[in-house]
């Protein structure tokens, strides 16, 4: 049995690609899995949930039902860009929103999934406006906007995104080594999974003794990868 871990892939209509390339993972690679977890930005944007009847939110929810009605256990976390993913969305996909971070017990060791961010600490920037685009306080005024407004604020928010990336050194936006050092110590030295930084990598972390395995999920840009892990331990693989 084999559990799969995918993240930043940032699903857009203007990249058929990418689409293409995933409604194939579902119905190849990740049905023969025991478990898919999608730790963070599922989509380019998400607005909200009544923009579910978009007939590309449709495709991607209906193909994602499809994976768990062959049954597939399929957990979503919610990443920075798709932070408004609700209830609705969740019962259409037939999957089970799950926080972040989670610690696991994956086939006998402890592994803790997150999707990243909480990570970056070096980009206070960034981290300020996490507090408050998670703010309830502030995404119920969002959502109460009628739709077509809300999909020119997010237009507004992933260009500010794209200059932010620009101003700061990559250094800047990926994770703070204390910060993971301190995570891991937090859980209890377990083995970590995220993404967020699209720096796919496998590190090792020595921490109060302690050899802890990390490992860094690739976005979906340009090409779809996963992470599968079984009993014997991870790997990451190109689709």
């Amino acid at each position: 049995m084999a559990t799969h871990f995918i993240s930043d892939l940032h699903l857009a209509a203007e990249r058929p690609h990418i689409i293409r390339q995933f409604f194939d993972f579902l119905e190849g690679t990740a049905s023969q899995a025991e478990a898919l977890y999608v730790l963070g930005d599922l989509f380019e944007y998400w607005v909200g949930d009544d923009d579910l009847d978009d007939p590309f939110n449709t495709s991607v929810a209906d193909a994602l039902r499809r994976l768990s009605d062959r049954g597939v256990a399929l957990y979503l976390m919610h990443g920075n860009r798709d932070v408004l993913l609700g209830q609705d969305f969740v019962r259409r996909c037939g999957t089970s929103l799950i926080t972040d971070p989670l610690l696991l017990d994956l086939y006998g060791t402890r592994t803790l999934v997150m999707h990243g961010d909480t990570l970056c600490t070096d980009d206070v920037d960034y981290q300020k406006f996490r507090a408050y685009a998670r703010n309830p306080a502030n995404q119920a005024k969002f959502l109460a906007q009628p739709l077509a407004a809300r999909k020119r604020q997010m237009a507004g928010l992933r260009a500010a995104s794209e200059e932010h990336k620009h101003e700061v050194t990559l250094d800047i936006m990926d994770v703070s080594v204390a910060a993971v050092d301190q995570t891991l110590r937090d859980f209890g030295y377990p083995r970590l999974i995220h993404g967020h930084t699209h720096r796919p990598a496998r590190h090792v972390h020595v921490v109060d003794g302690h050899e802890c395995e990390r490992w860094v999920l690739n976005d979906w840009y340009k090409r779809g990868g996963y992470l599968r892990c079984t009993r014997a331990g991870c790997s990451a693989e190109l689709l």
